[in-house]
């Protein structure tokens, strides 16, 4: 953009990245799918959720063979 002739946008009035996530820590939840190794030499699949404003998380399922089924039923979804 620089080389166009565009000048970077002017800071807006309004709160920083770091406030804006504290402020909306509460509803933000993460989520994502982890590997685990057993002792078997088994690999399974968790699908997780973190509640970002109480640190809690959450293990949805495990299963050896996650699909997209799976996924959307962990989930809650249709």
């Amino acid at each position: 953009m620089t080389a166009a002739g565009v000048a970077p946008a002017p800071r807006r009035a309004g709160p920083t990245w770091r406030e804006f996530l504290i402020s909306q820590a509460d509803a933000i939840i993460a989520c994502d799918f982890l590997h685990i190794d057993l002792v078997d030499l088994r690999r399974v699949y968790a699908l997780v959720f973190l509640e970002h404003g109480t640190r809690r998380l959450h293990i949805a399922g495990v299963t050896a063979h996650p699909t997209a089924q799976w996924t959307a039923q962990q989930c809650g979804c249709r």
